[in-house]
């Protein structure tokens, strides 16, 4: 089974701190295609779905340090996404952003999740090209520092 650029990402991000995983999967997953799935996308956008999850933890009440990985999917996080942000308290937390694109870097995710979390605080994200992301490393613990 072929290992996404933000799964890559997050597992490195796992080594780099020794982060728990969890893996938001939207019960209807969207095409392997590339443009089959970037038109499902767009859809679920123009339709502001809230895809329905494979599972979700049943609380967030042991962390207090959310690292919230995703692909940009037309300009902000995919809608699956949403859905999981939107079960969840916020308040007192805090949500470390980082995206695999291939250009068009965090887009307006991090207001999405500003809007999507209220009461949490939000950092600035990284921006990680998919194409690249077995190799963020560097950048990763860069961006870590910043804690």
């Amino acid at each position: 089974m072929r290992v996404g650029n933000t799964e890559i990402a997050a597992q490195l991000l796992r080594e780099l701190t020794g982060a728990d995983l969890f893996k938001i999967e939207p019960v209807q997953p969207y095409s392997k295609d590339y443009n089959e799935c970037i038109a499902q996308a767009q859809e679920d956008q123009r339709r502001d779905a809230r895809p329905e999850l494979k599972s979700c933890p049943n609380s967030l009440d042991g962390y207090g340090t959310v690292y919230l990985g995703y692909p940009n999917y037309w300009g902000t996080m995919p809608m699956a996404v949403f859905t999981f942000l939107e079960r969840f308290d916020w308040n007192g937390k805090t949500i470390r952003p980082f995206c695999t694109h291939e250009g068009s870097g965090l887009g307006r995710s991090e207001s999405d999740i500003r809007r999507l979390c209220p009461g949490a605080k939000v950092e600035t994200g990284l921006e990680i090209y998919g194409s690249t992301s077995a190799k963020a490393g560097p950048a990763m613990k860069k961006w870590l520092a910043r804690e």
